[in-house]
């Protein structure tokens, strides 16, 4: 049986799980972000403030694309909070307000985003769904830069 968008129905439902565990987990980063954009203190304020803004609206739009992916799968996004924390495959950070701490945080998390999307990419080929495929590309291609870059700011 196929979906509306000519899908394998069994198939798609195994992706809108894996999607809604990876939804989580942005869900999750985003607040990480959030958190350090507003608690952070040190020489690297001004910095590592306007950085992590940039990085959690980045994520924000992400999670948007992720809940919409999985409806035009014919899923049900994840959309409570408690469902985020215990999907995640991230964990909630709780105050930290210093630069390198905050910033090996986040690197930890989109290390984790890109295993979790490669795995995604692979289930998602094998499904023939090229619209999720092409999401998850995408996602990977931006976030291995951004490792690259929150690696080399730790030195």
């Amino acid at each position: 049986m196929t979906n509306s968008i000519g899908l394998d129905e069994q198939k798609s439902e195994q992706l809108v799980a894996a999607l809604n565990i990876l939804l989580s987990s942005y869900q999750i980063q985003y607040m990480n972000a959030r958190s350090f954009h507003w608690n952070i203190k040190g020489r690297e304020f001004f910095e590592l403030h306007v950085k992590f803004e940039e990085i959690y609206n980045q994520l924000l739009l992400k999670v948007d694309e992720l809940a919409e992916r999985i409806l035009t799968i014919e899923g049900t996004p994840l959309h409570a909070f408690s469902d985020y924390l215990s999907a995640s495959e991230i964990v909630e950070a709780k105050d930290i307000q210093n630069g390198p701490e905050a910033v090996a945080t986040l690197l930890a998390g989109f290390t984790q985003l890109i295993k979790s999307q490669r795995q995604i990419l692979a289930q998602a080929a094998d499904a023939e769904d090229e619209g999720t495929a092409s999401l998850m590309s995408d996602y990977i291609t931006e976030q291995e830069k951004l490792v690259w870059m929150l690696k080399a700011y730790l030195g």
